[in-house]
């Protein structure tokens, strides 16, 4: 009997049969994708050319690691970001949320620690320090409905490691202030620039001034990819820091196995990795960004300037009238009954406005973040608030820890404002607002009733 042999020793080969290669996708994917395009007009082509390559069976999987053909969307996404944003370095993620926990981690955030955070902002901004394991230290805002630098320097004790500021509802926050006082007490800043993507403070792009920018590219943002972030960067060590939390698989590195190259640069972390579809709508997003931002300033700018506003109401506190991204124009009125009646005026005005309504439970106002103020935890240890490296007092959380924070959402009015306005629509909401502004305010005035209703 003839002894057999290993193939590798020169025997024949066991398995000499290759099946073809079946795609993982077929029709039933691309026609729910469909949905996707129908949602987002302009998107198709960029979404496609991944659909294809992957129905192709170039690219068996819609990850953004090891292609075969060395392509991927989510890093030509990148690349359009950094360009457009003027960093060097980006970092495509699964949400701003994640973003802003990857920052955080990055900087250096974790148990000991705290952070500062708007009392007015959406709760990720504030949950993200806890998921961090640091202490959140909330504070007020000002007239401008971003962070009131004098309260956040107020806050600022020897566990403060960084200051998350938002850039609230497109409107830039006071950054040469800030910058000031974060360079003063050593600290990192942390730009949430969910909500004002394409937004400028003094010539400078939001998310570029501070040591990280953080963006959304959720539905109702200025861009979409349905989900989604983006992280801006000045600083290479930074930027290898939030790529090691963002994939904790290391599929990043230029050599995945290969040793830690400096200390720091490996650790637990996360899976915030963007997909390629996401990518794919971002990538056509993006490049609409300039234009949606040029013309919600423009149209801003056409509603202003036709504004006569009475004693009795006025334009929020600007930081840069010049900057931002404008698609709110906001109003702050001498009493919160005057808000609640001008909201319901310009609603019958044909005119979109939206009040802080103290009823309703807003996750962007602290008061009904008890997550927070109750210390709330996913286990019964409490940590980060019964941490033992947390040599700090604990903030005396409380729904009226932020009075100025209160009054100025209380009398707050915004409306709304598209970047596909006409002259006539913005000369209509002009007129409208100045209707109504000065009927309440002259009914004020003199004591009569505000609606006759």
């Amino acid at each position: 009997m003839q002894k057999e042999k290993l193939a590798i020793e020169g025997g024949a080969k066991t398995k000499t049969s290759e099946t073809e290669y079946v795609p993982k996708y077929g029709i039933e994917e691309l026609m729910e994708l469909v949905k996707l395009w129908e949602l987002k007009p302009g998107s198709e082509e960029k979404v496609k050319s991944v659909l294809l390559e992957a129905w192709s069976g170039k690219s068996p999987h819609l990850f953004r690691y090891y292609h075969p053909d060395g392509d991927s969307m989510t890093r030509r996404f990148e690349l359009e970001c950094s360009k457009f944003f003027g960093v060097p370095y980006t970092l495509a993620t699964n949400s701003c949320t994640s973003a802003l926990i990857a920052a955080l981690v990055a900087v250096g955030v974790g148990p000991g620690t705290e952070v500062i955070v708007p009392a007015h902002t959406f709760f990720a901004s504030a949950s993200a320090i806890v998921v961090a394991k640091a202490i959140p230290v909330i504070a007020e805002i000002d007239e401008s409905h971003t962070i009131d630098p004098k309260d956040f320097e107020r806050k600022i004790t020897p566990q403060t490691k960084a200051v998350i500021v938002v850039h609230m509802k497109g409107l830039p926050c006071d950054m040469d202030t800030i910058m000031d006082i974060a360079k003063k007490h050593n600290l990192y800043v942390i730009e949430d620039v969910a909500q004002a993507a394409g937004g400028t403070y003094k010539g400078r792009k939001l998310g570029t001034i501070g040591n990280i920018g953080c963006f959304s590219l959720d539905h109702y943002k200025v861009i979409a990819s349905g989900e989604g972030g983006i992280m801006t960067f000045k600083d290479e060590w930074l930027y290898t820091r939030a790529q090691s939390y963002h994939d904790t698989a290391a599929c990043w590195r230029p050599n995945r196995y290969e040793r830690e190259r400096k200390p720091g640069e490996l650790f637990a972390g996360e899976n915030y990795r963007m997909s390629e579809l996401q990518a794919a709508v971002a990538c056509a997003q993006i490049k609409k960004l300039p234009g949606i931002v040029e013309n919600l300033k423009k149209n801003y700018k056409k509603i202003v300037s036709k504004l006569e506003l009475p004693k009795g109401v006025k334009l929020l506190k600007d930081n840069d009238p010049e900057g931002g991204c404008r698609y709110v124009l906001g109003l702050l009125w001498n009493d919160r009954e005057l808000v609640v009646a001008a909201r319901k005026a310009l609603e019958a005005e044909g005119i979109w406005g939206s009040t802080h309504d103290t009823a309703v439970r807003d996750w962007h106002v602290y008061k009904y973040w008890e997550h927070i103020l109750d210390k709330k935890t996913a286990t019964n240890e409490g940590c980060p608030y019964t941490c033992p490296y947390y040599k700090g007092k604990i903030p005396d959380y409380s729904p009226e820890m932020c009075p100025n924070t209160l009054d100025y959402l209380g009398r707050s009015l915004f409306v709304g404002i598209s970047p596909v306005y006409t002259d006539l629509e913005c000369q209509q909401i002009a007129d409208g607002i100045n209707k109504v502004a000065r009927i309440l305010c002259e009914r004020k005035e003199k004591n009569l009733p505000l609606l006759n209703v």
